[in-house]
Formats: C-alpha cells, structure tokens, sequence
C-alpha cells in the first residue's frame, strides 16, 4: 500500500474514527470494570473476520490478522478504560455516566487501532506480514492490564509493537517522540496516621494525628530538595487529606495519599526510605501510629531507537504532520512499558491540542476534549509505521 493510499484511507475513515471516538466518550468504563467496552470492540473486529480473542488478561480483546505465519508480526496496542471523573463539557457526545469520562484519550486511542484493523484488512493483499491488535484494560490503575495480557499470551509471537498516546500538549499536526526512557516510575502510597482524639480545647490530652499529617507533608517536601540529588527528577505530590468533621473534635485518624514519580531505581529508593524514616520520627516525637501502604508503580517506558526511527520517517512522510517533535522524558506512567520489556517497540504522541475548540485542558481535567481531525494523524502515521516495519523486515 503507497503512501497515497494510507493518507486517503485515513481521510476516507474520518467519520468511522469520530463514530467510534464519540461512542466510547458517551460510554465510559472504569479500569477492571469494563463490560461493555471490550464486548463492543470484539465485535467489530469479529465483523471484520479477523481471529478474535475476549477476556485476554482479564478484560482485554485481541485480533490477529495473519497473512502467512513466518511473516514478521507486529502489534499496534490501544488502552480502554476510563477514570473517575465528571465530565464538565457541554457537548453532544458527553459522557452518560456521572462521574466517570475518558479524560486521558483512551477512546480515541481505541477509535483509532480499531480503524487501523478495518482498512487493514479489507488491504490485506497489500500486507508482507501479520498485525496484531491489542486492545487493552485498565492502564489506569495498577497493577494494569499489559502485564496481565502479557501473561495470557497477547504478545506471544510478536516481534515489534507500536503505540501512541494523544496529547494537548502538543498542537494540531505534531507528532512527538522520545528514543530511550521516555516515562517515569509512577509509585502511589496511602498513609493512616493513627492519633487519639480529643476536645480541641484541651489538645494536651489528646494525640492530634492532623497535626503530625501536616507535618508530614512539609518534611517530605524536605526530602524532595535535600535528600534526592538535584540532578536526579522527582515530584512528590499530596493528592489526598482527610479526617476530621468538627470544629471542636481532635479526630483519632487521618488519611494521607499520593504519588512519587522517579526514573531511576535509586532515587525510588531514596523516597522511600525518607518516607518511613520521617514517619518513624513522627511516631518518637508525637506519639502517633501509623500504617502505611506504598505501591511501587509501572516501570519507565523505554523506546527502542530503531523503532523509533520509523515513526519519525512514519511522520515525516505523512502531509498533514506539520511538526515532528522529540520531546523530553515525562514523569507520567504508563504500562505500555511492560510491552517494551518484552519486544521492540516506541510509543509516541499525536497533538490534538486546539484551543478554538477548547481542545487546550490538561489529561485528567472534566474539561478535556480533543480536536478529532488529530486522530487522522494518529492513524496515518500508525499504518506507515506498519508498512515500513514490513518493508525493513523484509530487506533484512
């Protein structure tokens, strides 16, 4: 298939990416929840007449498009789930279920891995080798669905994988990419300090556990500028503080939630060594208990340079990419990286950022939305990449 071809199959299949995009936004479904979502994706591509796989991992769908066996294969991966968040946008397509919306693009990503799967297999004449399409669950919430995919075979015979992530962070017709590590290790940790409460005009005889949560969070802050190495990255962020619920109570528990974000295994250990050293100095000095739960997140993304390479030509050669972007490593997780352990692969990002159609919101904010016509980037360029990995694997 020329290059022709694919930019016109992706402009023909504009409306199919937005249908689907627009479903998936009004449905939602949260990570290890997802019901409907997987059954609808595996019918499409069963429609297709490709081999179908349902519960893969747990909740994933799996189509394989085998031309000959001892052909190259490679996988293009899409996430699913949703997050638990209220869709604030007055639009058309705005999510039907309170409290929950795709707020991080997965429905796009899935809208466009499944319209990859249908112009490839109505031009599977024109294929040199197999494609594999994982869709997969709950990438928002560890301990994720790659690793579980993974495990139940969704890899098995594969050997490249390509991903991509949309962002508006990066504006219309941009494509962006990193060779190397390209996420941090996204670690999350809940800690009840356990106090005795009291009469809050008589603190003396009470143990104040908001008093050592407070000083909790300033002490990690100190671990942050002067413990880890200043050339080394790291962001600690205190998402979640709750307990008490009146004036005149010193509660007897409060809960303290949130995130360190690393690259590296030694500023991970770092952290979290000051993190139980500053709660064992709270527990000689205030006289608190405490319990903690800290969860080591994904490991960092890290692209193969070769795999890399090809999307780069992917967008360059695709005309309606404008910008083609190398960007800097980015503290967010993203279990794509399990894939990458395993097999060659990159995973790149497509601008959809467009403030003339409030396309210009962070991920992870009710007003996210996307510019749709960035979605035919994300699958030119998916499907390039598809043709060069052949045609690379076939001069070898």
């Amino acid at each position: 298939m020329e290059l022709k071809d694919i930019e016109k199959f992706a402009n023909d299949n504009f409306n199919e990416l937005v249908k689907l995009r627009r479903h998936f936004h009004m449905n939602p479904e949260l990570s290890f929840k997802e019901v409907h979502t997987p059954a609808y994706i595996a019918d499409y591509l069963r429609d297709l007449g490709l081999d179908v796989q349902e519960g893969v991992g747990g909740r994933g769908v799996v189509g394989k498009l085998i031309i000959d066996e001892k052909l190259p294969t490679v996988a293009l991966r899409a996430d699913f789930d949703a997050l638990p968040i209220h869709d604030q946008k007055d639009v058309p397509y705005r999510s039907v279920v309170p409290g929950v919306m795709h707020a991080c693009g997965h429905d796009a990503h899935t809208s466009v891995i499944m319209t990859a799967a249908r112009i490839l297999s109505e031009n599977k004449d024109s294929l040199n080798g197999n494609v594999v399409f994982i869709f997969q669950h709950a990438e928002e919430v560890d301990p994720g669905g790659a690793i579980q995919m993974i495990a139940d075979g969704c890899l098995d015979g594969v050997d490249a994988i390509f991903g991509q992530h949309v962002s508006t962070s990066l504006d219309i017709g941009t494509i962006g990419y990193k060779k190397g590590t390209a996420t941090g290790m996204p670690d999350d940790f809940t800690v009840k300090i356990k106090g005795r409460g009291g009469h809050a005009s008589k603190p003396d005889g009470a143990i104040d556990p908001l008093a050592a949560a407070i000083s909790f969070c300033s002490q990690m802050q100190y671990a942050v500028t002067r413990k880890a190495s200043p050339m080394e990255p790291v962001v600690l962020s205190i998402t979640m503080f709750n307990g008490g619920h009146q004036h005149n109570v010193i509660p007897d528990e409060v809960e303290v939630g949130g995130t360190i974000r690393t690259f590296n295994k030694e500023t991970q250990d770092i952290m979290i060594k000051e993190l139980k050293k500053c709660l064992e100095g709270l527990v000689t000095i205030t006289g608190i208990s405490y319990d903690l739960d800290y969860m080591k997140g994904y490991p960092p993304v890290v692209n193969d340079d070769k795999k890399t390479d090809i999307v780069i030509q992917a967008s360059d050669e695709v005309s309606t990419v404008d910008a083609i972007q190398s960007l800097e490593p980015d503290l967010g997780g993203e279990d794509f990286s399990y894939y990458l352990q395993r097999v060659p692969g990159t995973f790149y990002y497509t601008g959809v950022r467009n403030a003339s159609f409030r396309a210009d919101y962070p991920h992870h904010h009710g007003m996210f939305d996307i510019d749709e016509k960035g979605l035919i980037n994300a699958l030119s360029v998916m499907l390039r990449s598809v043709f060069i990995f052949f045609e690379e694997e076939a001069s070898k």
